[in-house]
């Protein structure tokens, strides 16, 4: 009696340890998506600013502008939690966003403004933060994904509710591609 009783305290306190690092693993990727969503609204924020520099030295390339701030708006107006969606979005507007820093090569005086030159800079040191977050939320989906799908943990993962989360990555290879700028 007392064996079968322990043996029932035992697998009740390893299901318990399950549960709670599948716990662990969800928190650990909502805050990691939570560093993203973070650094995009810092990106999202310096948009503006980037653009009222550039108008006043590219009035005619008023179609890339626009579309940089299309893509900003599309971009804040999306869910937080459709992680592909965003990336997609996130991807088309980092592609646009290049295209507005190498409209600086062909405006010297753009390129010499001290306000652009900061906002290049900030905007360099936003998307280096983005990536370092992007590959932090990543593994945090991928350690979530692994204990949701590894045995026993499978068995308590559905169960409780707890799914796979998507990766946040470009999944276009058009966006991977280096913005070209003809004139």
């Amino acid at each position: 009696m007392y064996i079968v009783l322990a043996i029932i305290v035992l697998i009740a306190l390893y299901a318990v340890f399950i549960y709670n690092g599948l716990v662990r693993a969800r928190q650990v990727a909502e805050e990691a998506w939570s560093g993203i969503d973070v650094q995009l609204k810092r990106r999202a924020d310096l948009i503006p600013n980037l653009i009222e520099t550039v108008k006043g030295y590219a009035a005619h390339e008023r179609q890339t502008l626009e579309e940089v701030v299309a893509l900003r708006n599309k971009a804040q107006a999306m869910p937080s939690g459709d992680v592909a969606a965003r990336g997609q979005v996130e991807g088309l507007l980092s592609q646009a966003l290049g295209r507005v820093i190498a409209l600086a090569e062909a405006y010297p005086d753009l390129k010499a403004n001290t306000n652009f030159i900061e906002l290049q800079r900030s905007l360099e040191g936003i998307e280096e933060e983005i990536q370092m977050s992007r590959r932090y939320y990543n593994g945090a989906a991928r350690e979530l994904n692994v204990k949701v799908e590894s045995f026993p943990n499978n068995l308590l993962a559905g169960q409780f509710g707890f799914s796979k989360r998507e990766f946040f990555e470009i999944t276009n290879e058009a966006d991977r591609a280096v913005p070209t700028v003809k004139f």
